[in-house]
Parts: C-alpha cells; structure tokens; sequence
C-alpha cells in the first residue's frame, strides 16, 4: 500500500537526519496518513479513504466532502476518489 494521500496527494518526502556531530544521513518524512470514513451529503453513503492529517483539515475547512471534491484537480486525487467525485457530480447533476 502507497504511503500517499487520497485527497491531497501527499506522499513521502526526503531530508537529512542531521546528528548533534553534523553528521548527515537521508532519511523519508512520512505523511501522517490516518484511515478515515467520511460522509457524502448528496449521495448520503460513507466512504474509508486513507488520508493525511491535513487533508482532513482541508475537507472540513471547504465545507465536507463533496464540496471539497468538487473543487479538486484530478491529477491529485486517487483513483477512488476519482470515482467518488465523478459519482456526486451525476448526482448533482439529476437533482
């Protein structure tokens, strides 16, 4: 399983573990990947999506789900959510 983001598209980082000598070693900076169910008002069913810290603080800040789906770019979305936004949009769209 990737360690990235479904929503943000977050994924591992590269750094330095620097020592109190000054010694440099590479190391990953993980993101802080959480298995979240979240709730689609439109189509009113739930959905586990694996997602970082702050791309739960992203969804809540536009106003839940769709409405953060609504406004994503696709090359950042997963497949699922992909599916997930296409899904709403017809929903959207008949009502």
């Amino acid at each position: 399983m990737s360690r990235v983001c479904e929503l943000t598209g977050k994924g591992p980082m590269s750094g330095n573990t620097i020592s109190h000598a000054n010694n440099k070693s590479r190391r990953r900076f993980l993101p802080n990947l959480n298995e979240v169910t979240m709730m689609s008002d439109v189509l009113g069913r739930s959905f586990n999506l694996r997602v970082s810290a702050a791309g739960i603080r992203s969804v809540d800040h536009r106003g839940g789900l769709d409405a953060y789906l609504a406004k994503a770019k696709d090359d950042e979305l997963s497949v699922n959510a992909q599916k997930i936004k296409k899904e709403i949009a017809k929903a959207q769209a008949a009502s």
